[in-house]
């Protein structure tokens, strides 16, 4: 079936003189997807800068394709779709709509949605994939309407760093000493290690296997890993932890600064090889990333975890992460 001719339930019809145009690349369209996507989700701003290092750095194989809406010269939504680089198909898509909130319920996230899945067409989708956080009634209604089912669900929880008491967790990474193993900052690993780079991506790549994901995993090359990281405008290579066994590196967690707002940071992956699991090693470098924030005056450091993951979640939970409203990934296949 024609994506473009779906059998949904009525709805508004889209306001007159609605145009929706491709996205040019230009200085001005950067900023005004930007700031259609930040009025929507002003608790995770973006900059042009971040959509911009995104751009450059996408794998030659992923496929995106932007639109911007606009009513009277003004840009008043913005849509995407594209391909995940780590649960890569040729035939399988995001979709991605954004209407500024004062015309959410007019038509227009509907009509960009059909003009974005109609430009799908061509590629010859078997699956698309979209996320709403489950506060958003409109959204969950706009994707149930269209056919999604939810099939994975993250906590999002904040931790309140000014408020946490490290007293408890005093010794804790001592212990770990005594038992052979450290947590060094990145920023040193690169430094003194020339083997570095390489090891961190064989790290990643086995810590990401155990992440859940809705899709197969696709590894990440080195070479994308390492522009992704070592590149980002975000990198914080002092608020990079890595624990070690000796020479080898056993597990890692990332902070990432926000080019928004100084005093948020957003946690990457946290995670521990299998056969050092148990030993305290998750925690210890979860306190090191609060260390770390505490010493740069950082309010809040936000983190997602699959909502079956107790493993990591009793972690967050035992130091002081405060659950938010869940974000929900839905598909729809076809």
């Amino acid at each position: 079936m024609s994506l473009s001719r779906e059998k949904i339930a009525p709805r508004a019809p889209a306001p007159a003189g609605l145009v929706i145009r491709p996205f040019s690349g230009g200085d001005a369209d950067y900023a005004a997807a930007v700031d259609v996507v930040n009025a929507v989700f002003p608790e995770y701003p973006d900059t042009v800068d971040e959509w911009r290092f995104g751009d450059a750095n996408r794998p030659a194989h992923i496929k995106m394709e932007r639109w911007l809406a606009e009513l009277d010269g003004a840009t008043v939504a913005y849509g995407n779709y594209h391909q995940f680089e780590g649960m890569y198909h040729p035939r399988k898509f995001g979709v991605f709509i954004a209407v500024l909130p004062a015309l959410q319920g007019r038509g227009v996230g509907a009509a960009l949605y059909d003009h974005v899945v109609a430009a799908l067409d061509r590629h010859g989708p078997i699956s698309l994939r979209a996320r709403a956080r489950e506060d958003a009634a409109r959204s969950l209604r706009f994707l149930a309407g269209r056919g999604y089912r939810e099939d994975m669900r993250e906590w999002e929880s904040r931790l309140d760093v000014a408020a946490f008491d490290p007293a408890p967790y005093a010794g804790h990474e001592a212990a770990l000493r005594a038992d052979g193993l450290r947590i060094a900052p990145l920023a040193e690993l690169l430094e003194r290690d020339p083997d570095c780079r390489e090891k961190l991506w064989a790290l990643d790549v086995e810590l990401t296997r155990d992440v859940p994901h809705p899709e197969p995993i696709t590894a990440t090359t080195r070479e994308s890993f390492e522009a992704w990281i070592f590149n980002n405008p975000n990198f914080l290579p002092d608020g990079y932890f890595v624990a070690l066994d000796g020479p080898d590196y056993v597990g890692s967690s990332a902070l990432w600064r926000s080019q928004a707002d100084s005093g948020e940071l957003y946690t990457g992956l946290t995670g521990v090889r299998r056969a050092y699991r148990r030993r305290g090693i998750a925690l210890a470098l979860k306190l090191r990333d609060i260390a770390y924030a505490r010493e740069h005056g950082v309010r809040v450091i936000k983190t997602w975890n699959e909502a079956n993951n107790r493993g990591m979640l009793s972690i967050n939970e035992a130091l002081g992460f405060v659950k938010q409203p869940a974000w929900i990934t839905f598909v729809k296949q076809l």
